[in-house]
């Protein structure tokens, strides 16, 4: 990991600038930080606009976003993008996850297309990976969590979000969608990525204040 830059002057800054409006990710996020740092959303933060992600990975559409929100508001800042990778489809839907049965961004019609897309697959794992893009004080830093696990042949479970009702995670029997948001956060991507966030912002701190 990159030396944290000294500057006492992120102390002041509390707030972190979320780069989406996804309620289900805040929640996610806001859950593993807790009171560390506010994290305000792009609507809170007075941002309407549809960031763009052009890029063909995971790494480059997080810096693309959190990039574009930082030029907007010059606050400390940060974005994910998530993608789920099967095996036996070259790691496909991955970045297109959002998108994989059209711009709709219907997740239902993405989970029917990626049930159907598996028919014939023997090879049934899977898994979810979350890069996450921070800027602070103007530098980026990128953390990376893995959830492995593969895609059932039918939909089980009501919480969640996205693929969650297909995604059963390695050592449960369980799908995403059938835990709580405290039960998944044990295997989350998302939590992985927010715990390397974490440790970092914390090691931050602490060198800004010696």
């Amino acid at each position: 990991m990159a030396e944290p830059k000294k500057n006492v002057q992120s102390l002041m800054m509390q707030t972190l600038v979320f780069a989406t409006n996804n309620a289900h990710k805040v929640a996610e996020i806001r859950s593993v930080i807790g009171n560390l740092f506010s994290i305000i959303t792009l609507k809170e933060a007075g941002i309407d606009i549809d960031i763009p992600e052009p890029h063909d990975t995971l790494e480059a559409n997080a810096t693309e976003k959190s990039r574009t929100i930082f030029q907007l508001t010059q606050q400390n800042c940060f974005s994910e993008d998530t993608g789920l990778e099967c095996a036996a489809l070259n790691g496909a839907p991955g970045v297109k996850s959002a998108r994989y049965a059209g711009e709709q961004k219907d997740f239902q019609a993405n989970i029917d297309k990626l049930l159907l897309d598996l028919t014939d697959k023997a090879d049934r794992s899977a898994q979810f990976r979350t890069v996450i893009s921070l800027i602070l004080d103007g530098k980026e830093y990128q953390f990376e969590g893995i959830c492995k696990g593969h895609i059932s042949k039918a939909q089980s479970g009501s919480s969640g979000f996205g693929y969650d009702p297909i995604f059963i995670p390695e050592g449960e029997t369980r799908h995403f969608a059938e835990m709580s948001l405290e039960e998944k956060n044990l295997f989350s991507h998302r939590r992985k990525a927010t715990d390397q966030l974490i440790a970092f912002l914390q090691e931050y701190i602490q060198d800004g204040t010696h």
